[in-house]
């Protein structure tokens, strides 16, 4: 029986994740198809691992999976030269690059076919077919491919009930790299799990890469299930602190509820990602016995503090300036630092509109300091995402924007900042506006450190906000360099690029 390859390519952090996707699909086939892995965030070598692993003829299937930015530098040109030096091997693209640029994928000519979503159950029926010499994959959902030159998208299957899938292989993993490498010491504690327990989001904000993946749909696994994971891994690799990378860990208090009364008495600090409307109908007290269950810190997408421009991006009709800046107060009370993360620059009629708005979130972002100045913010520059029928990108398109046809320009340094929201190459932005969100986020990054960066002391954070206090009280935020110059030599932490 042909073995699958699997391949992890290396992401932006400088900590390595536990590459929950990837075994989620192992997981799948685990029993039916022998199976390996190559992390690219663990190996100085990655390529000649692949190509010596493949050389010996047991692998037919080279599975990968892509982010934007980082990943795709191994991505690309490792997948590309498989194609060159064994073609008869089977290429399988999955994640939110693949799924939501399809076509230059497929158009690459090296990679066979892509997963569209969750690849639990169309994965090994995708082997399944390729082994039976099945060339007719059109039943099986969640798949885009090529056939007779014409692109096909298969069904979407609903999202699958979590606790009836295979449980992670963390013991299979641990063979292939010990599990102790991917329990890094964060902000959150010396050994931080990565742990995933949903999939999707059910709502349809417009530019976000989930929404056209899972179309406002959500699955989460039960607290029980979560809780015995977490504890499993406390247990045998003493990890000691939780990052959720979930879409949105928070869609119901319920399970929050149940999860944190079961974690509550392992002493465990965790984070996770949520929306600032659902979370504001949480209870008092609900709030109150996540903290005490070790919830320290959330990240919301608070994106801007105009309700207009919130309308536009679909933020669900209910999030409103008020409420975020509320919200982030309200947080206060229970000791839960809000992440909020902010998309400055978004498309507007004329360039004195775009500057007026970001003028207005910069100035929002102050006001959200005030009203507590624990609130961690994390500044993007808005990027599109294709997204059918979204009023906010049929204008990006009436700009002229167009994403690169060929799949090898997405690795210029250029595409690589636009996918990491840094420096997009979007018609209605100027130099002179990237310049000002840049140095408004560098004297705000300076008066207000993160929390997160540990390796900062205290006397750092001190000389830091010292420094950068007469700009930030005065607003004056042009060419900060000697603020751009201590968070070089200090190297300071962006989490938005690095996480935790």
């Amino acid at each position: 029986m042909s073995k699958i390859l699997f391949f992890n390519p290396r992401a932006a952090s400088t900590k390595p994740r536990i590459p929950n996707s990837i075994l989620a699909v192992a997981a799948a086939v685990e029993g039916r198809y022998a199976w390996n892995l190559v992390d690219g965030n663990l190996e100085t070598d990655p390529a000649t691992k692949i190509f010596d692993l493949l050389a010996t003829g047991a692998y037919r299937y080279f599975a990968v999976t892509v982010m934007p930015g980082p990943q795709l530098r191994q991505a690309i040109p490792i997948s590309k030269a498989v194609r060159e030096k064994f073609p008869h091997i089977r290429i399988i693209w999955g994640g939110y690059f693949a799924s939501n640029q399809w076509k230059t994928c497929l158009d690459s000519d090296f990679v066979d076919v892509i997963v569209y979503g969750p690849g639990d159950k169309c994965f090994p029926a995708l082997i399944d077919a390729w082994e039976q010499g099945i060339t007719d994959w059109s039943s099986i959902p969640n798949l885009i491919f090529k056939q007779d030159g014409k692109a096909i998208k298969t069904r979407k299957d609903e999202l699958y009930d979590q606790d009836s899938l295979p449980q992670i292989p963390y013991t299979k993993l641990d063979a292939f790299y010990p599990l102790k490498r991917y329990l890094g010491k964060t902000y959150l504690g010396t050994k931080t799990i990565a742990y995933h327990s949903s999939f999707g989001c059910p709502f349809t904000c417009s530019f976000c890469a989930v929404v056209p993946i899972y179309n406002a749909r959500w699955k989460g696994k039960s607290a029980e299930l979560i809780y015995r994971d977490i504890v499993w891994l406390k247990e045998q690799h003493g990890g000691n602190a939780i990052e959720f990378h979930d879409n949105n860990f928070f869609v119901s208090e319920k399970r929050t509820v149940e999860f944190s009364k079961l974690i509550q008495k392992e002493n465990m600090i965790w984070w996770g990602e949520g929306r600032i409307d659902t979370l504001d109908k949480y209870k008092d007290e609900s709030l109150a016995l996540m903290r005490a269950a070790g919830c320290k810190m959330i990240f919301f997408g608070a994106e801007t503090g105009n309700d207009e421009v919130l309308k536009k991006m679909d933020k669900g009709g209910t999030q409103t300036g008020a409420q975020i800046l509320k919200f982030a107060e309200r947080l206060r009370k229970f000791d839960i630092i809000p992440e909020y993360s902010f998309v400055l620059g978004t498309p507007a009629d004329t360039p004195e509109q775009v500057m007026k708005q970001i003028d207005e979130d910069m100035a929002f972002i102050r006001k959200v300091k005030a009203v507590n100045p624990d609130t961690e913010i994390i500044i993007y520059v808005y990027s599109p995402v294709p997204t059918e029928g979204s009023e906010m990108y049929q204008k990006v398109l009436d700009s002229g924007f167009r994403f690169p046809e060929k799949l090898e320009d997405w690795i210029s340094p250029a595409w690589e900042k636009f996918d990491l929201r840094k420096n997009p190459l979007t018609p209605w932005l100027t130099a002179e506006m990237v310049d000002k969100i840049r140095n408004f986020e560098t004297v705000l990054n300076g008066y207000y450190p993160t929390v997160s960066d540990i390796r900062l002391t205290p006397l750092q954070r001190k000389l830091m906000k010292n420094v950068s206090a007469l700009r930030y009280k005065t607003s004056m935020y042009g060419w900060p360099i000697e603020i751009k110059a201590m968070q070089k030599f200090w190297k300071y932490r962006q989490p938005e690029v690095e996480g935790f």
